[in-house]
């Protein structure tokens, strides 16, 4: 399965090196869609995403309709992280999909809410109290990633730890 981890113009520098650092991790593609709220050559992205950034694949796009015309929803297996998602992450099956797309909007306002109604049932939430606004972006990524993971067996991911020289 590939997983395609997709910020639409993401604001903070330390949560985009923070999610590059994750995709390195588990093999997922990261797809930066401008604008960009920093400079990716900014230290703070490098320095969150610490010495994986050979180890990343990144795509960079020129805006979201950029994205959406070479990436088209009705063709890919495509889901929209939003607090106000239909589905709950955790309820959806991701095991027969060869190729997913995780799309997450900005810090401040999540993505277009036009994409959301839109494509309303491929939106998805993360559970949590009703009376806050969303986690924080970097946080959200890891926790559906690694549902996805989770639902894959780990596949292509280090099963046992080593670190005692067992």
């Amino acid at each position: 399965m590939k997983i395609n981890i997709v910020l639409v113009e993401p604001e903070i520098p330390q949560n985009t090196g923070n999610i590059a650092r994750t995709c390195a991790a588990i093999g997922a593609k990261l797809h930066l869609v401008y604008p960009l709220g920093f400079s990716i050559s900014e230290k703070q992205v490098k320095r969150a995403g610490l010495d994986y950034w050979d180890k990343l694949e990144i795509e960079e796009h020129s805006s979201f309709e950029t994205f959406l015309t070479k990436y088209k929803p009705e063709e890919n297996n495509m889901y929209f992280i939003t607090t106000k998602g239909k589905n709950c992450y955790s309820d959806i099956d991701y095991r027969e999909m060869e190729e997913i797309f995780i799309l997450f909007g900005k810090e401040t306002k999540g993505l277009p809410e036009n994409i959301l109604k839109k494509y309303l049932d491929k939106t998805a939430r993360i559970p949590m109290r009703e009376t806050l606004r969303s986690l924080n972006l970097s946080n959200s990524v890891a926790i559906v990633a690694y549902e996805i993971l989770r639902q894959d067996n780990f596949k292509n991911l280090q099963e046992i730890s080593n670190y005692f020289g067992e």
